[in-house]
């Protein structure tokens, strides 16, 4: 979509095409105060601004790489701000990044111990499962 070619201010649709935020999720930004107080047309209507549309996609972006809402929060405020320091920035996506790596291992370590008891499972006709046993608590050999 040629942004030059529109006329801004934009209603909540156009806004949410252009950003690919739903309006449910753009209204939400409003309240946490990730964008800020949007101008509303004398029937009410929200009107947003090309930096409006820009600050969305930002917050989109954030949050397909995992942010947290505190955290997007703090990377719009820097962002906005030109006199930042980039250190603060990097502390943000550092300390989220180390958090991904927790995760990752911790899921790593589930996956292997789903992938022994299958290996354990006959997967006959038979009753007995070590999957049930486990998840019933019944072997000891587990945290």
């Amino acid at each position: 979509m040629n942004a030059a070619a529109l006329a801004w201010p934009v209603n909540i649709g156009m806004a949410s095409r252009m950003s690919g935020v739903t309006p449910k999720m753009i209204r939400h930004y409003e309240t946490l105060g990730l964008l800020p107080a949007v101008g509303r047309t004398d029937s009410g209507y929200r009107q947003y601004g090309e930096a409006d549309v820009h600050t969305l996609r930002f917050i989109k972006r954030a949050r397909e790489l995992g942010f947290a809402m505190s955290d997007i929060g703090e990377l719009v405020g820097l962002w906005r701000n030109r006199r930042r320091a980039s250190s603060s920035v990097k502390r943000i996506a550092q300390k989220h990044t180390d958090e991904l790596s927790q995760k990752i291992a911790a899921m790593q370590a589930m996956q292997r111990a789903l992938d022994q008891l299958i290996y354990c499972c006959q997967g006959d006709e038979r009753p007995d499962c070590p999957i049930l046993d486990d998840l019933a608590g019944l072997h000891d050999d587990h945290p």
